[in-house]
């Protein structure tokens, strides 16, 4: 039975219960937020589980107050779990997904089907670490797990997560583990854990580790990244999965992959959206989400009501003007019973001198680009931060790069799925990459981003392995573009945009690359979809009501400014204020505000520098509390370096400090 302990708020048709402790082998508590319908006194029923680092009473709590408590509305015991060494549970937390981590997810889903409130049947939803750990829970396979949507997540851990993109190092490698840093050096509830929160809380600074020491040291495609990535067996998932993404956001890939590989019942949904749940989503048009959790948990975890649609519904994006801020988007949905889809046809574009055309060219193309290319891009993962991150006109990173356009279009096109470039190239160097961007070179002359690829040109044989280049001497790669749904209107042209950097979103390689394409084997394969007259899915209206509610003391804000400096160093910097909240059933105020700058001469890729600096703020009246992130990456030509320091305060009162210098060797990046 649930111990009656903490804070047992009445609702209309639920309460709530926090803290609810759930032992681990180990001895170890975690600590719970559950939202437990009035029915369940008298009817068991099932639990749907979010499992997270991010803090139940304050982090994740407004998204939690509306889907949780929407969940308990609704019949389900909604549960909120804070991961080892996180919030208020106990234990500490050594790295993401780790075989600690997945275990006691195990542990927990047991836990909780074998209590009498529960029907034994458990299902899992949850969005980026929680959408990470819900597949790989499946894979697991515990018995109570049924059934999880998916949302914002990778089925690999390499090839498409924070830390990687085609082999090449992500700035966000860096930055995600700077905001772990800031999320994790949070302190414990003193409401929850009681006098000792202190003393729980230098432990874990003291042991706390900095993760991008452990994300460095392994650049290839090892045995570390392949657990727990669930593309290494699709068929150990017998859960039911709903996957779902945006457009906009950096997991889109998965869905589709997820679809076409697992066994168990599956179907999925990319939109518009960036990193954020589909019923509170941006852009526009936003869903409702909801409702397709309820229709799936209700079929799978409840046998009840209609079957769900089993479809891959997919958002096909519409030509508008870019901008960095774009709250909604035109378009219109699609659905396909099947993935890949026999309604896909490959379209294939050759590079030439005139453009993208239905012929091989002959005069040989010439990639060569300044450092800077890359500062009208969207962020690598749009929605973590701020509402500014999206892609700007393209025409000032294309007037740097090689691009090539198509004929206008006679008729319009729809790009749906991935498309693929092989290219045939001579290097100047031993190592580099090549970044392959589409864009919609719309009537009025601004040009659109679509999607992009990029190709660590040394692991052409397999991100497991590096094959260093030979300059002077001509290579074939083949390498894929990140899946989309666009429609292209008649009278627009595609672009086809090539660079050898992509700053602040990619890591510089050691030396500024040169490749020589030979146009008789450099081909566009595109896929595209014959435009038809077709039913499009509908959705409900969304849910967005939310049982809490928060104060803002400090509003938020956000300031983007890029500035060159004396010596030829263009810095941009971003200024992102979280604001001060009050949140009204916990009582806690959490505020933040993270400041980045990326740093590069336009002739020189070893001047390239990422700073982060994070300032954290959680308190309750006379008890405040604040810790100061700070992480700087640098590189030289053989090893990149890493300095960080952290600081932890009780008032004006600093408890801790810790600094962290060390050098990583480069491999292949």
């Amino acid at each position: 039975m649930l111990q009656d302990k903490g804070t047992l708020t009445e609702q209309s048709a639920f309460r709530v219960l926090d803290p609810v402790w759930i032992p681990m082998r180990d001895g170890t508590r975690l600590a719970a937020r559950i939202w437990m319908p009035n029915s369940a006194s008298d009817v068991a029923a099932p639990v749907v589980l979010e499992y997270l680092p991010y803090r139940r009473r304050d982090g994740t709590l407004p998204r939690d107050e509306l889907t949780h408590a929407w969940l308990a509305r609704n019949g389900y015991v909604g549960v909120r779990v804070d991961i080892r060494g996180n919030g208020d549970s106990g234990g500490f937390m050594t790295d993401e997904y780790s075989e600690a981590e997945l275990d006691d997810g195990v542990q927990v889903i047991e836990w909780l089907a074998a209590q009498d409130w529960c029907d034994g049947s458990v299902g899992m939803i949850g969005i980026s670490w929680g959408g990470f750990n819900g597949l790989q829970l499946a894979q697991l396979a515990p018995p109570a797990l049924k059934a999880a949507v998916t949302i914002c997540f990778t089925d690999d851990r390499y090839a498409d997560d924070i830390h990687y993109m085609g082999g090449c190092l992500l700035t966000e490698n860096k930055g995600w583990s700077s905001q772990m840093f800031a999320y994790s050096s949070r302190p414990p509830d003193p409401e929850i854990v009681g006098a000792a929160w202190r003393d729980i809380w230098l432990d874990r600074l003291r042991t706390q580790p900095l993760h991008i020491e452990t994300w460095l040291a392994h650049q290839r495609r090892d045995a570390y990244w392949q657990r727990a990535s669930v593309c290494e067996d699709y068929g150990a998932v017998k859960a039911a999965i709903l996957a779902v993404g945006g457009w906009a956001d950096a997991y889109s890939n998965a869905v589709p992959r997820t679809f076409a590989g697992l066994n168990a019942p599956v179907a999925g949904i990319n939109g518009p959206w960036a990193h954020k749940y589909p019923n509170v989503a941006w852009p526009e048009p936003s869903i409702g989400f909801l409702q397709e959790v309820k229709a799936w948990f209700d079929h799978w975890l409840k046998a009840e009501g209609d079957a769900p649609d089993m479809s891959y519904r997919m958002f096909v994006i519409g030509s508008e003007p870019p901008a960095r801020r774009m709250l909604s988007r035109k378009g219109r949905w699609i659905s396909e019973p099947a993935w890949p889809s026999s309604r896909i046809r490959r379209e294939a574009l050759f590079l030439s001198d005139p453009g993208l055309g239905e012929k091989p060219g002959t005069t040989p193309l010439i990639v060569s680009n300044p450092q800077t290319v890359g500062l009208a891009g969207q962020r690598f993962c749009p929605g973590m931060r701020s509402l500014d991150e999206l892609a700007d006109d393209q025409r000032a990173d294309d007037s740097l790069c090689l691009t090539l356009d198509s004929a206008p279009l006679a008729e319009p096109k729809d790009i749906v799925g991935a498309a693929r470039l092989r290219l045939r190239l001579t290097p100047d160097q031993s190592s580099g990459f090549v970044v392959a961007r589409l864009c919609d070179l719309r009537p009025d002359g601004s040009v659109a981003f679509i999607t992009m690829g990029v190709m660590n040109l040394t692991h052409r044989d397999g991100h497991d392995t590096v094959t260093p280049l030979t300059p002077g001497a001509q290579v074939a790669v083949d390498f894929a573009l990140n899946d989309i749904a666009y429609h292209l209107p008649a009278g627009h042209c595609l672009r086809l945009s090539l660079s050898t950097a992509y700053w602040p979103m990619l890591w510089p390689s050691a030396a500024p690359l040169s490749l020589q394409l030979d146009p008789s084997d450099c081909v566009l394969d595109l896929p595209v979809r014959s435009v038809i007259a077709e039913d499009e899915p509908q959705f409900a209206p969304p849910e967005q009501t939310r049982e809490g509610a928060s104060t803002f003391l400090r509003p938020e804000g956000f300031t983007r400014y890029e500035e060159r400096l004396a010596d030829g160093t263009h810095r941009l910097t971003l200024i992102t204020d979280g604001g001060l909240a009050r949140h009204e059933s916990t009582g806690l105020e959490s505020g933040k505000v993270i400041t980045e700058m990326w740093e590069i001469r336009e002739d020189d890729p070893l001047t390239a520098r990422h700073e982060t600096h994070w300032s954290y703020t959680i308190g309750r009246g006379a008890w405040q509390t604040r810790t100061e992130t700070r992480t700087i990456m640098t590189c030289d030509a053989t090893q990149f370096h890493i300095v960080a320091r952290l600081e932890a305060f009780e008032g004006a009162d600093c408890l801790i400090e810790r600094d962290w210098d060390f050098s990583v060797p480069r491999d292949g990046v």
